[in-house]
């Protein structure tokens, strides 16, 4: 099971914060505006300490630059002016990440009691504020140091969550934020344990015993049962693996509207197979499973928070190896809807895995998809690490997944799909090859995809640039990022 971290009691409070007892205090504060919002909240005594830092050059307030007051005026012992950055610019991801940030801090410093002030965005509710906030404690006191002597020294022991209102309101939103907080570090356990470790076996077996945990329905297929299903795009992949494979499909019946199945891809070690990448960075390949970690956690999530929603995850787990077994360039397969691949790059091996996994989704009554992957190096080009790549069809479902993430503060970025991309996948053999060449490379990925989903609402997110990250940020250690989790669970239960 995952590492269990001493997470602290999440609580709210309000009136001055002269008066709140802590060991730390974290202030946001805007660039060229200090004093706006909690910091106006501070005593006398302290605004002038602002005022002077800020006077004086120390305080600049840009987004993650931090100052301190120590020792402090009033009950805290120490008080960190915490920069929010420029007010046209704050927004739910940048407030996520302060709080994530905030609660790395108090980590580091090994403070028993925390207090976070941290300006709320413009027309967000209190609510949505106080689990945006709390989701982003949690996910600030993950760390990817799984394996390290001492993981998890350091947690404080209770952090406190400020606001200028009334204390109780936001208790229930903050509990609910916790819960999201806590299933996103899930995915991103997952996708943080070496590929050693997390197998599709071990992968399979986490996730069924969660779903006995959260009460989720779990089906595991093994190999036979793949086979018997007539998954032959997948097995290609895995066939070449000591690992043998698993489809795992979990079904969440919250009781309302139609079920969305979020179908993700799962390739717990990526070598290229045949097909061999380079060696550099190839350690990397342990997140190539992130798609099918962020389908599971969303799906948990939602179970977590009792969303009032129908869903079910579904994810095909594979390790991709190079063997006297594996699949050749130039051979051909044929997937569980009948469709025929000739196989010319065995390091596009996702596509294969998802076709089959999508088609089973579909058979399982799946009336709207969502497929998440790190799925095409050319998206990475595209967007970078910046953005997640979309695309889909009906224009209106699409519509609808951006506007989700664009709720949540995740950034979604729609490319398209027009019916010329599948042109660079024929084949004179088969009914279509599964790489497109290093031009238009993710849009010929999802147009591939496309032809597995039928009239299905569909939507592909490429998260080959978002699902992990391969330097420390203030707001998290190097690793999974858990990107589009928030994202899903949002789509099919919007907070209020």
């Amino acid at each position: 099971m995952p590492l269990q971290l001493s997470l602290p009691t999440i609580r709210p409070v309000s009136g001055p914060l002269s008066e709140v007892e802590a060991d730390l205090l974290v202030v946001g504060c805007f660039q060229g505006e200090p004093l706006r919002g909690p910091a106006s909240a501070l005593s006398d005594e302290a605004q002038s300490l602002v005022r002077d830092l800020s006077e004086g050059g120390s305080l600049k307030a840009r987004a993650f630059d931090a100052e301190w007051i120590y020792p402090a005026p009033g009950a805290v012992t120490r008080i960190q002016l915490l920069g929010c950055g420029k007010p046209v610019d704050y927004d739910m991801r940048v407030a996520r990440r302060l709080a994530s940030a905030a609660a790395r801090t108090a980590r580091l410093k090994k403070v028993g009691r925390v207090c976070l002030a941290l300006p709320s965005p413009k027309g967000v509710s209190p609510s949505r504020f106080a689990a945006v906030v709390a989701d982003g404690i949690v996910s600030g006191m993950f760390g990817s140091n799984l394996y390290k002597e001492r993981p998890n020294e350091g947690y404080p022991e209770q952090v406190l969550v400020w606001s200028d209102g009334e204390p109780d309101g936001p208790a229930d939103a903050l509990d609910l934020g916790r819960r999201l907080g806590e299933q996103v570090n899930f995915g991103r356990w997952l996708g943080d344990e070496p590929s050693n470790i997390m197998t599709p076996e071990r992968f399979a077996d986490e996730l069924a015993a969660r779903a006995a945990e959260l009460g989720v329905e779990c089906e595991v297929l093994d190999e036979a049962a793949i086979r018997a299903g007539d998954m032959m795009s997948l097995l290609s992949v895995s066939q070449g693996s000591a690992r043998a494979p698993r489809v795992v499909v979990l079904r969440y019946n919250g009781g309302e509207g139609p079920l969305t199945a979020f179908v993700g891809k799962g390739v717990t070690f990526d070598t290229g197979g045949i097909s061999i990448k380079p060696a550099a960075d190839m350690h990397y390949m342990k997140y190539d499973m992130c798609g099918a970690a962020t389908a599971v956690a969303a799906l948990f999530a939602l179970a977590s928070l009792g969303a009032k929603a129908n869903a079910m995850a579904v994810v095909g787990l594979v390790e991709n190896m190079p063997s006297a077994n594996a699949t050749r360039p130039g051979d051909v397969v044929r997937a569980a809807n009948g469709k025929t691949i000739e196989v010319i790059n065995t390091d596009a091996e996702g596509r294969l895995v998802l076709a089959d996994v999508l088609d089973l989704a579909r058979k399982r009554g799946a009336e709207r998809l969502v497929d998440i992957a790190t799925l095409t190096g050319a998206m990475k080009v595209s967007l970078g690490t910046v953005a997640t790549g979309a695309m889909g069809t009906p224009d209106e479902w699409l519509d609808e997944v951006v506007a989700a993430a664009r709720r949540v503060g995740e950034r979604i970025w729609p490319m398209p799909i027009y019916p010329e991309y599948f042109e660079l996948l024929k084949s004179n053999i088969a009914d279509m090859t599964n790489s497109g060449g290093r031009f238009g490379g993710g849009l010929a990925a999802a147009k591939f995809l496309q032809q597995f989903v039928g009239d299905t609402p569909w939507v592909h997110l490429d998260v080959a640039g978002t699902a992990y990250t391969d330097k420390d940020h203030p707001w998290q250690l190097k690793g999974a990022t858990g990107a589009m989790v928030r994202t899903l669970v949002e789509l099919i239960a919007p907070a209020e």
